[in-house]
């Protein structure tokens, strides 16, 4: 009766913001009424599930990584609920089952794959242990709420301490695959990591902190992680464009992948090393295999819709990591150039602080130089631009304005686009879009 009695809540709820919100909007605020009203519901919901729950954290790669696991789960024949609008906080979660439960709050599924926030994911685990949890990575992210670095990894040792069957980290972490942070973790540990010729490719925090005199260069190997750390499973050996070496227990598999980016290889391996964990001997790995090279992108992770005839493609930054890596893919896709836009905002679910722009080396932009700037911070953008020698042909911080600068500029010179967003803006440029071309509706 209780469980019946939240569900009807929440959907008056999400009505009531739909009213107020014109007809959109409303994703996250039936979940707040039923976490205030109804602290149990979430773990009787879930608690309920036969293979549990798996928690997917960590600063980059969360919302495709998770996708991929589900997608690697359902055609492995389970029936999977995950929070799919992307909203990563408790509330997220619950707004997400009240769109899959029956009246009486019944979940038809047999498993749940969630991406939650770092700091969230410590409320989450308190009330729902999971089955097994996939920690992917610790970088500087949204410093004005996390603060030093040691603070994020100290979060997701609290999931891991949490979990009750198996903890997934990345070999070449050196935080997550520390001692310090594996020593008192009662679930069986396990990992996917990157083959020896690529760690120069995949930098650590820390690496990126060094400085570019410190840092390995091309070619070069950098050494593994701490030695105490579980040996990778699963890891990344080799990338030739599209086409990716995955070795899984010694053997080497060519993975031919839809989706773009070489950190979405990574993220791949991550994937498939928890689906190996949580499933054991009924694991396909063949299927396993071919599904990882079908999977697309995740709204705004490089997703490319089309506009205008024209290619293009969105890629969220929110750290110098994931900055890093959306400009390595971007100068391995580029074939005749493209017309390049940077939006940045530095609204709450972005990060207040934007001081880390100044740790991405934008060099890589001078060639072509950046057609348009725009969003809060464009100004400060453009400025940091500057200091790398980048171009910059337009300053616009009205989005709308701006995507008619970066379509004009696409036009002159039928080149494709590309558009490096932060979070906030990459939802706002999301709606824009959806007016003028077909946009994947991802909000409930």
């Amino acid at each position: 009766m209780r469980s019946r009695l939240t569900v009807a809540l929440g959907h008056a709820a999400r009505l009531a913001a739909r009213m107020r919100g014109g007809g959109s909007g409303g994703t996250a605020f039936p979940g707040l009424v039923m976490e205030r009203t109804d602290p149990g519901f979430l773990s009787r919901t879930l608690g309920r599930l036969p293979h549990g729950v798996i928690v997917v954290s960590g600063t980059n790669g969360k919302t495709t990584t998770t996708k991929m696991v589900v997608q690697l789960l359902r055609e492995q024949g389970l029936r999977v609920f995950t929070n799919r609008t992307g909203s990563n906080f408790v509330r997220g979660v619950l707004a997400s089952l009240l769109t899959e439960v029956d009246a009486a709050g019944r979940l038809e599924a047999d498993i749940a794959v969630l991406e939650l926030d770092e700091a969230h994911a410590v409320h989450f685990v308190a009330q729902m242990p999971p089955r097994a949890c996939l920690l992917l990575n610790v970088m500087r992210d949204q410093l004005d709420r996390f603060g030093e670095i040691d603070y994020t990894a100290s979060l997701l040792h609290t999931i891991a301490t949490a979990t009750r069957e198996v903890v997934v980290v990345n070999a070449d972490d050196p935080r997550l695959a520390s001692p310090d942070f594996l020593g008192d973790v009662s679930a069986r540990t396990a990992a996917f990591g990157i083959g020896a010729r690529l760690r120069s490719l995949f930098l650590s925090d820390d690496d990126l902190r060094s400085g570019a005199d410190d840092a390995p260069a091309e070619g070069q190997e950098r050494p593994a992680a701490d030695a105490g750390a579980p040996a990778p499973r699963v890891t990344l050996e080799a990338i030739e464009g599209q086409r990716a070496t995955v070795r899984v227990d010694g053997a080497d598999h060519q993975v031919d992948f839809t989706i773009p980016g070489v950190h979405n290889q990574l993220n791949a391996c991550a994937a498939l090393e928890v689906v190996l964990e949580v499933l054991g001997d009924r694991a396909d790995l063949p299927g396993l295999l071919a599904t990882l090279g079908r999977v697309e992108a995740a709204f705004g992770r490089g997703e490319v819709l089309t506009l205008d005839g024209r290619p293009v493609q969105l890629s969220l930054v929110k750290n110098p990591a994931g900055f890093r890596m959306g400009l390595l893919s971007a100068a391995a896709q580029a074939q005749d150039g493209e017309a390049v836009m940077v939006a940045i905002n530095d609204e709450y679910a972005d990060g207040r602080d934007m001081s880390w722009l100044w740790d991405v080396d934008f060099s890589a932009l001078r060639a072509g130089g950046v057609d348009v700037v725009t969003g809060v911070r464009c100004w400060d953008m453009a400025l940091r631009l500057d200091y790398d020698e980048v171009g910059v042909d337009a300053v616009e911080p009205d989005l709308r304005k701006a995507l008619d600068l970066l379509r004009q500029a696409s036009a002159t010179a039928d080149r494709p686009m590309r558009v490096f967003t932060t979070y906030t803006a990459m939802l706002s440029l999301r709606a824009i879009l959806g007016g003028l071309t077909e946009v994947e509706e991802v909000m409930s």
